[in-house]
């Protein structure tokens, strides 16, 4: 807690946003401000390009799996600011219980959940939501996050409250920009990346921001969803 103290500190107002470990430059108030209209247009034609296959997969939820079409969870973005982040559903209907007994009884299950917050082997994880989710099209919904503001195209990934604590003393770079779509993560090898390589990568990402390596990251995520490299 004291670290996202001190992170929430350093970060200020939503208006001051933090870049390279201190508080932006006027001269990268422009490159933010391209950042964000960059993120308003290529998410509102993605949206329109894709919209049938929206539509297909969300008729392929309700008929492989009756229950609703989406999942929602509340993340933490900018500034620590908590949003509602859009996914497909691609777990059962009352996953939380299904997960509560599988840690109860696996103690290989919780200690893979507890270093990564990931399962290999997911019970929860549905026919069709194992598709999606080796596809990322579980994903596509956070394309109206980064139309309303709360993500951008690029940056880490969205957490849940829970986990900033596991950033130590780089909560504050975390907290410093939006979270993203996409990421230095997901193109460096997503689950196959211990946590704290996580960390390392979403701080990197920060200290190191430009548009040309928004530009760079949202080239790779390309070839890194085809390959589905540590999707699961």
């Amino acid at each position: 807690m004291v670290a996202l103290s001190a992170g929430l500190q350093m970060i200020g107002t939503p208006e001051t946003v933090a870049i390279r470990g201190d508080r932006v430059r006027p001269s990268d108030c422009g490159l933010l401000a391209c950042k964000r209209l960059l993120d308003i247009v290529v998410a509102a034609i993605a949206v329109v390009v894709i919209a049938p296959a929206f539509a297909l997969i969300a008729l392929s939820i309700r008929w492989f799996d009756p229950g609703p079409i989406l999942f929602q969870q509340t993340r933490v973005g900018r500034g620590g600011r908590r949003f509602a982040c859009y996914k497909f559903r691609t777990m059962v209907v009352g996953s939380e219980a299904v997960l509560a007994e599988l840690l109860e009884r696996d103690p290989n299950a919780r200690s893979e959940w507890e270093a990564s917050r990931k399962l290999s082997r997911d019970p929860r994880i549905t026919a069709l939501g194992n598709f999606l989710r080796k596809t990322s099209l579980d994903e596509l919904p956070q394309l109206f996050n980064v139309l309303a503001g709360d993500m951008s195209l690029v940056g880490p990934r969205p957490v849940v409250p829970d986990e900033l604590t596991r950033y130590g003393d780089r909560v504050a770079y975390y907290l410093a920009v939006r979270p993203g779509l996409t990421g230095l993560w997901q193109v460096s090898g997503r689950n196959n990346c211990t946590y704290d390589e996580r960390v390392a990568l979403d701080s990197d990402y920060v200290e190191r921001w430009g548009l040309g390596s928004d530009l760079l990251i949202l080239f790779r995520t390309i070839p890194a969803v085809l390959k589905q490299h540590g999707s699961y």
